[in-house]
């Protein structure tokens, strides 16, 4: 949608002119999943699709929030906290205005009119993108100078405490602070982070949505992560350690018969070896070695199927795909999975084929059709 188009919405619906307008992108994870909540690093990257934001005060006292995408429109009045209600899309960003008032900003009334061209639930971070969206322009408007890292800290506690998800603070700092052309090497624990280009030469990056649909709060993230934090707890009786990714794999190896219980001992590997395989990654990115990087996303994904149970049939259709395919040096889930999205590397002028042969391999098994397109890594949130 173009700015014209938006703001045409905007008049038509709250009868008067925008004053700002704002957009904050989705993220893919190149790798690196699943341990943002463990204090390892990640590797996620800001997209070019993502979420418009279309706003003017009023003096009512309300806050009315209205989507394109959904036919809700919500007026509240303007008090000093909120609580979530029900699964409607603008708990989103009522709960980045909830965590902006109890951090004691002052704000006034807000005309809101969000429009998303992200696939929703797919794992692309279409909620950390709405919240961090709010956050900032909410800052911008109000001259509340708040940094674009404590706004992804917001946007995170927002998640948490607000919406009920125990997700880490990747998507909310990965579209917060994406820059064009470049992944963020991201340490999740400190927040220390170090921007890597992106050089992906002959090959794009394409994303694979399953477009089958997942609610993470409903899912079993929550049970990951406490299955994780149970691991910690057994492998901390003989080791110091704040997080499982503070232990290296020759460590775990010494220690795991601490843990005594499978599931929780493949939880706990598949953290720790996936923590190396981002190290690994960066070193293939920083050498322009892109087909070790793609043996490291294929290994990356085995693991999610395997030791983190998180795939599914569907996005382990997707990946034996490319696997077969000639035109593809890697793949893998991104995102929390159970549905989704997965990505991929794939050569430029292979693109066409490989979308279409995809397609057909995945209707052909699944039943129905994914969506595929080719990314662009593009900057942060961001004034229009």
């Amino acid at each position: 949608m173009t700015k014209p188009e938006l703001q045409e919405n905007f008049r038509n619906r709250f009868h008067k002119e925008p004053t700002h307008f704002f957009f904050c992108p989705g993220r893919v994870n190149l790798i690196g999943e699943h341990i943002d909540y463990n204090g390892g690093k990640v590797m996620p990257c800001a997209i070019s699709l993502g979420t418009y934001l279309a706003v003017a005060k009023n003096t009512d006292k309300l806050l009315r929030f209205q989507c394109i995408n959904f036919p809700e429109t919500v007026a509240l009045h303007l008090q000093s906290s909120y609580s979530k209600t029900g699964k409607e899309w603008f708990n989103y960003p009522l709960g980045a205005i909830h965590q902006l008032l109890q951090n004691e900003y002052a704000i006034s009334g807000l005309d809101m009119l969000f429009y998303g061209n992200l696939p929703i639930g797919a794992g692309v971070s279409s909620s950390a993108s709405i919240e961090v969206l709010t956050a900032f322009a909410i800052s911008e408007l109000f001259d509340l100078n708040i940094s674009k890292t404590d706004i992804a800290l917001l946007g995170k506690k927002a998640e948490n405490e607000f919406i009920g998800v125990n997700s880490g603070i990747m998507d909310q700092f990965a579209v917060a602070m994406g820059s064009k052309d470049k992944a963020i090497l991201l340490n999740c624990d400190t927040l220390e982070y170090e921007y890597l280009p992106f050089r992906t030469g002959e090959y794009v990056l394409v994303i694979i949505n399953s477009n089958k649909q997942r609610s993470l709060a409903e899912s079993k993230y929550n049970e990951r992560f406490a299955e994780c934090g149970a691991a910690l707890k057994l492998l901390k009786k003989e080791l110091h350690a704040e997080n499982l990714c503070d232990i290296d794999l020759q460590t775990f190896q010494l220690y795991r018969h601490l843990i005594n219980d499978p599931v929780l001992e493949k939880r706990a590997l598949h953290v720790i070896a996936e923590n190396f395989r981002v190290h690994e990654a960066k070193e293939a990115l920083q050498a322009c070695e892109l087909f070790t990087f793609g043996k490291l996303m294929y290994a990356s994904h085995q693991s999610l199927k395997e030791l983190y149970e998180v795939s599914g049939k569907e996005l382990d259709t997707i990946v034996e795909f490319c696997k077969a395919y000639d035109g593809c040096i890697g793949a893998r889930m991104t995102g929390a999975g159970f549905g989704g999205c997965a990505i991929a590397l794939v050569k430029k002028d292979s693109y066409d084929d490989f979308a279409s042969g995809i397609v057909n391999y995945y209707d052909e098994k699944i039943g129905y059709k994914p969506e595929v397109f080719a990314s662009a890594i593009g900057d942060g949130v961001k004034r229009l």
